[in-house]
């Protein structure tokens, strides 16, 4: 990808955000699902994008500042929902498109959920971690012991891990005793004594490291094979890939730049997230977040990542024994005509003054400002379903 100078930002028109009792009564199925966008003569493509107002859909926000949906030729309307009404909404064609956690979506697209992946958007935000005094030393050392899952079973952090045990030869399902409890808990847990090993999101696994509770024994950012696969993809419904694949392409065209300037410019990113009130948090809070995370737009390497997680999903036991993860891949994957990794490597991202990487902080001074801020539950942990509590919109 080529870095140029900063230009004058396209001018972003009005966006439409639905109240909370239309919120309502999309997940209640009220309506039915709405034609599939196309572009005609008369104006741009009309798409509706869900979000959650978390700190790692950035590229969507980004998106949409810069301008990018409408040079696609799309008119977007955001609208706020909740995790399971997203992801059921996308399936339903009440959505047209996000991003979402891999992991999070195969087991309900083994089971039917009408989606596609489409390319991907950023890697490494998963940790499991144990007391910076513990004889866990390494991953095999956690069998016997009990690890405190943020939020619920079921999570991308339970699910990291479940991938983590698995390799080093355990049955996560028998082997280790599972605590779910709120993210602000973990690391009292530990401390406690009430469990041996904490798996997180972060940015709860920076701050447990910033005030020297903890050491990583696992990270998704780090080990391999992790380290090479995405985190969080496209997902557009199918009824928008099967009638209107050139739309499915515009929308994924437009993410995956927005994930391209949010990797040049991640403090411009943070700072449009909260300053537009996508996302409840402060800039600097936001900025470090976003830091941990790697936006990589990419398209055969994310769907190599749906394979590899299809793979390691069936191996614990996470998918039905008669599911065959190359089949499961392939359904739950669609190539797009000029969704390219040829034409990521030629997209020209804008370079903010002063937008880029945020300055590396002490210890003490990330301990300080994420103990400072409103709410920890900023990112793609899985399960937040409260989410309209923390944004502005």
């Amino acid at each position: 990808m080529k870095i140029r100078a900063p230009r004058r930002p396209i001018p972003a028109f009005a966006r439409s955000i639905l109240a909370a009792g239309c919120l309502a009564a999309v997940s209640l199925g009220c309506g039915g699902p709405a034609a599939a966008p196309e572009a005609s003569g008369s104006g741009p493509a009309k798409v509706r994008i869900g979000y959650l107002g978390l700190t790692c859909e950035a590229a969507m926000f980004a998106a949409y500042e810069n301008g990018y949906y409408a040079e696609e030729g799309l008119d977007v309307e955001f609208v706020k929902t909740d995790w399971d009404s997203l992801r059921d909404g996308l399936g339903l064609g009440r959505f047209d498109a996000n991003y979402h956690l891999i992991m999070y979506l195969l087991k309900p697209i083994e089971k039917g959920l009408d989606v596609k992946l489409t390319g991907g958007i950023h890697s490494g935000c998963l940790r499991l971690q144990t007391r910076t005094d513990s004889d866990i030393k390494t991953v095999a050392d956690v069998k016997g012991k009990r690890i405190g899952v943020q939020t619920a079973l079921g999570s991308p952090p339970f699910l990291f891990t479940n991938r983590v045990l698995k390799a080093a030869g355990m049955d996560p399902a028998k082997d280790v005793e599972w605590v779910a409890m709120a993210s602000d808990v973990l690391g009292l847990a530990l401390e406690n004594g009430q469990v041996d090993a904490v798996c997180n999101a972060e940015p709860i696994g920076s701050i447990l490291l910033s005030q020297g509770k903890v050491r990583t024994i696992a990270d998704s950012a780090v080990d391999e094979p992790y380290n090479t696969e995405y985190c969080c993809a496209v997902v557009v419904s199918g009824k928008l890939a099967r009638e209107a694949p050139a739309t499915a392409a515009k929308v994924t065209r437009s993410l995956l730049k927005g994930a391209a300037w949010v990797d040049a410019n991640p403090t411009a990113a943070a700072k449009l997230s909260v300053e537009k009130k996508y996302v409840a948090s402060s800039v600097d809070v936001n900025a470090q977040a976003i830091s941990k995370l790697k936006y990589t737009p990419g398209v055969v390497d994310c769907r190599d990542s749906v394979l590899a997680a299809s793979r390691e999903m069936k191996k614990i036991g996470l998918l039905d024994s008669s599911t065959d993860p190359a089949v499961l891949a392939r359904n739950a994957w669609q190539d797009l005509d000029g969704v390219t990794d040829e034409w990521i490597k030629g997209l020209e991202i804008e370079q903010v003054a002063g937008g880029g990487p945020p300055p590396p902080l002490s210890a003490e001074r990330l301990a300080a400002l994420f103990a400072d801020a409103k709410d920890l539950r900023i990112l793609c942990d899985g399960c937040v379903s409260d989410a309209g509590d923390f944004c502005g919109r």
